[in-house]
């Protein structure tokens, strides 16, 4: 099969299987996003969406949060993932914010990397989540999902697979790829005992199509 015939079926098939594929992390706004991603890191979306509301109450915006130290901060976030440098990143990236940016989440990429705490893929997220850029974020799930659909090939970092995805995926899908990638990586293409049996991508998918344990 041709790469691009791949391409194309497999998004078919989302897009008539998950139409409204979409950010399982709560928010009302770009600051209250970055918050959620950067909470996000090897921690599950359930635990930080049981986080964010108290602290987004008491810290609505930049500049709350960068009034408050990074103790005030770590009460609030103590049940997630590395909560010390957590909230050290959030203290850093609201000062940052209304120090450089006029209390506004920057929408540039170079500009949202400046920030403590944010890599190339929470920018990603941001961009194609909170500012309907077209970008393609790359976690563990959508790596481990695009390269067993065959969508990526000698792929050994996350920007190499969103190199080879960006290049294939139309600019309006992307965004909505993310969603369909990292949710089916989730729930379905699991790590471990992925469900192919119920699996409606096994026919393009290269684990289902060879012998492993």
């Amino acid at each position: 099969m041709e790469l691009q015939e791949r391409y194309d079926r497999v998004i078919a098939w989302f897009q008539e299987n998950a139409p409204n594929a979409a950010s399982e992390l709560h928010y009302d706004d770009p600051f209250g996003l970055l918050v959620a991603v950067v909470l996000s890191a090897q921690c599950t979306d359930k635990r930080v969406n049981a986080v964010t509301p108290a602290l987004l109450a008491r810290y609505p915006d930049a500049a709350a949060m960068a009034l408050a130290d990074e103790q005030e901060i770590f009460t609030y976030i103590k049940s997630v993932s590395y909560p010390n440098s957590k909230a050290r990143h959030l203290a850093g990236l609201a000062r940052k914010i209304v120090s450089d940016f006029g209390g506004e989440v920057p929408r540039d990429m170079e500009q949202l990397q400046t920030l403590p705490g944010v890599g190339r893929k929470t920018a990603n997220v941001m961009q194609a989540v909170a500012f309907g850029a077209p970008a393609m974020p790359v976690d563990t799930h959508v790596f481990r999902v695009a390269t067993r659909l065959g969508l990526v090939s000698n792929a050994r970092t996350p920007l190499d697979v969103e190199r080879q995805l960006v290049a294939r995926i139309p600019p309006a899908l992307l965004s909505i790829s993310h969603h369909w990638l990292i949710l089916h990586g989730r729930y379905t293409c699991t790590a471990r005992s992925p469900r192919c049996p119920s699996c409606g991508l096994s026919p393009w998918c290269l684990r289902a199509s060879t012998p492993h344990p």
